[in-house]
């Protein structure tokens, strides 16, 4: 079912794109709706304030295994977003899937696939894929 909801989400995208399917633009709007993302997510920082960034070096002993290290890693955001904030990084990311979508399309590569090589990849990996 999951499968189909990709397949169908980038036909979707592959039916809507009309202004922007030269892969020059195709590249240039996935730049640019990454970076839109990012500016979201620092106004939520910067302007509404619901989200915080406190980050120091994560300290990790030098006697622990690499099981525990995950215990000793932080994602440095204090805070919860609003709603208000949550729903713009929402649409940013939306948007930048559609042009993840738009540019698997204009490759002719199928997006579910590719979710299910890095799936088998993390499951084969696990922690050891080092992301």
């Amino acid at each position: 079912m999951k499968d189909i909801i990709i397949d169908e989400f980038q036909e979707k995208v592959d039916e809507v794109l009309i202004r922007h399917v030269s892969i020059l633009d195709i590249i240039s709007k996935l730049q640019q709706t990454s970076a839109k993302t990012n500016r979201a997510v620092i106004k939520a920082i910067t302007s509404c304030g619901c989200i915080k960034i406190n980050a120091d070096k994560d300290i990790i002993p030098e006697d622990i295994t690499y099981d525990e290290i995950k215990n000793f890693k932080h994602n440095h955001i204090e805070g919860e977003l609003c709603q208000t904030c949550k729903e713009k990084i929402e649409a940013e990311i939306g948007s930048n899937l559609f042009y993840i979508a738009a540019l698997s399309n204009a490759l002719d590569i199928n997006m579910y696939d590719i979710y299910l090589k890095e799936y088998k990849k993390l499951s084969t990996l696990g922690k050891f894929s080092l992301y």
